[in-house]
Parts: structure tokens; C-alpha cells; sequence
């Protein structure tokens, strides 16, 4: 269970994450747009949505790095500028910089050690669990992008947080490191019983890794709950054929439909029949290559949902 403080135990448990109409504005441009949602604890969730969406915007808030506009961020029940040692309250990765490239990995976790009053004892067992050990006496300027991102991991988890917010860990892993970041997240939520919060544009292996998502799109909420729900939301996809695809795509979108894929002269719809498809077909005398259901994926569906006017 995770309480509100470590420090003042009490029987009530918050939301690891508790966001309520958060809006950040920087001059005219709104980054994030009247936001609301919560993470439970012992969850590992997804946070997806196109670049720019106000994913990264929200982390900041979320861990006191920018102050919103209106509304409130909260990380176990508090903001976090008010945590008695957040370094054992939340960990975050949101970028891969900071390093000094002549620092070994194991000095640069020491140094962070130190100023947290955190044991360096610790630094080795986080090079272990990252599987850094071998490079721990390297110069980070050498590492590759993947490398860093496990040190980074590291430097999140240095105070044995409740709570992680991860921004892109998967990018610069190769498919073995993606799979080990997965294998590794979701031991720390179901045998640890801590809570992840984590952005990725490897959708595919966020459907296998989390047990919820939250979509956003344009700063603003689209939808959340667990994959097989937000799926099954969408409905069954249409997989068209046609040699007149593009006229046929632009009927179906004044109709209401959303165009999920485009490729040549095949389309994938949602939001329509099959049936009507077929009958649209028939009073423009398109002619059909194929017209059948498909089941939708996670990766359609954020399509799905977030396709519309440009993002910021």
C-alpha cells in the first residue's frame, strides 16, 4: 500500500498520481490543457500520446520541474516541493543528460549517492540491477544511448522510490533491452509493489507491459483504462480495398468514420459498418477489392484517437 507519507504512516491510502485540471500555458501556446486523472498505487501505467502532446510537460509538473497554471499535480497525496525526502518518495528519469562525460557510471551514481544521503553500498547493487556492472568503470561519454538510459534508471531508483515516472526508458534499446526493461517495470510494480508511470512510443510492447493507459492528445485527456477496454472501445476495424480508396476515405470521413491507416489502396476505418461501407461504395460505383473486419490493436487505436488537426 502506498500511504501519503513514509515519515506520518497512516491506514488511508491516496492515488499514487492524482492530476486534476492541470493546465500549463507558456504565453500562447497551452502545453497542457484542463488535465484529469489519477494513477492507483501498485500499477504500472502508460502514458501515450503524439510529440507534443504534454506528456512531458505533465512529468515536470508531476515532480516540480515547472508549476502549473491552474490546477494540481500530486505524487502520494502531496505536491512534491512538499515531500520530506522525496528522493525515497518518487524517482524520475525524464531525460538522458546530466552526465559529466568523463565521470565513470559508478562515480556519477556515487556523487548523486552522496547528496541524497544515500548509502554507497546502494550504488552497487544499482549497477547490478540495471546490468551496468561491467560498464560501472567506464566513462559515460563512451556509452551508448541504451547504456544511459539504464543509468539513468539507476539514478531514479537510488532512493528506493515508491513511485517512478519514466519518460521514453525504452528509446536507444535494441529488442533484448526493451524486453528486459518490461520483465524488470513489471517486477518492481507486482513483486514490489511500487508504481510506474511510464511514456513510450513502442506501443506494441506497451500493450504487453502496463496494466492501464493514459491516452492524451493536444494536452488534453482522450481516455484511460486498461488496453483490452480501450480497445474494445474503438469497436472492429474495416480493412478496405479499393482503387478509389482516397474518394471512398473522404466519404467516410464526412460520414463520421475515422481513417486509422492509409497505404496505396488499402484503408483501415473505425466508426463505421461494414455494411455501410459497402453501401457507399455502391452509389459512388467504387469498386471493392476487399472489404472485411479486423481486429483493432493498441497501436490503431491511439491512431484512432488521436488523429485530427496537426499537433503543437
Amino acid at each position: 500500500m502506498i500511504e501519503a507519507s513514509k515519515g506520518d504512516r497512516t491506514e488511508e491510502t491516496v492515488p499514487a498520481i492524482a492530476v486534476t485540471r492541470l493546465t500549463k500555458r507558456y504565453g500562447s501556446t497551452t502545453a497542457v490543457d484542463d488535465l484529469t486523472f489519477e494513477i492507483a498505487p501498485g500499477t504500472i501505467a502508460g502514458f501515450l500520446g503524439p510529440n507534443g502532446a504534454g506528456k512531458t510537460t505533465t512529468f515536470r509538473m508531476l515532480v516540480g520541474l515547472a508549476a502549473p497554471t491552474s490546477g494540481e499535480a500530486l505524487v502520494l497525496g502531496r505536491p512534491y516541493a512538499s515531500l520530506s525526502d522525496p528522493i525515497h518518495h518518487v524517482g524520475a528519469m525524464l531525460e538522458v543528460s546530466g552526465y559529466h562525460p568523463a565521470r565513470t557510471a559508478r562515480s556519477h551514481l556515487r556523487m548523486l549517492a552522496r547528496g541524497a544521503g544515500v548509502a554507497e553500498q546502494r550504488v552497487d547493487e544499482l549497477l547490478g540491477l540495471v546490468e551496468l556492472e561491467r560498464a560501472a568503470d567506464r566513462a559515460v561519454g563512451g556509452f551508448s544511448t541504451g547504456m544511459r538510459q539504464r543509468l539513468g534508471l539507476a539514478a531514479a531508483l537510488l532512493g528506493d522510490p515508491d513511485l517512478l515516472i519514466l519518460d521514453e526508458p525504452a528509446n536507444g534499446l535494441d529488442p533484448k533491452g526493451i524486453r528486459w526493461l518490461r520483465s524488470f517495470l513489471q517486477t518492481m510494480v507486482h513483486e514490489q509493489h511500487k508504481t510506474v508511470f511510464v511514456s513510450s512510443h513502442v506501443l506494441a510492447e506497451v500493450a504487453q507491459m502496463v496494466d492501464e493507459v493514459v491516452i492524451i492528445d493536444r494536452g488534453r485527456f482522450v481516455v484511460q483504462g486498461p488496453v483490452e477496454d480501450v480497445v474494445s472501445r474503438m469497436g472492429r476495424l474495416v480493412v478496405v480495398r479499393s482503387p478509389q480508396a482516397d474518394l471512398l476515405a473522404g466519404v467516410l470521413v464526412r460520414e463520421g468514420a475515422t481513417i486509422v491507416e492509409t497505404q496505396g489502396d488499402r484503408i483501415v476505418v473505425s466508426g463505421v459498418e461494414m455494411e455501410s461501407i459497402g453501401r457507399l461504395a455502391a452509389g459512388l460505383g467504387a469498386t471493392l477489392f476487399e472489404l472485411r473486419h479486423e481486429g483493432s490493436s493498441l497501436e490503431e487505436t491511439f491512431l484512432a484517437l488521436t488523429a485530427g488537426e496537426d499537433e503543437r
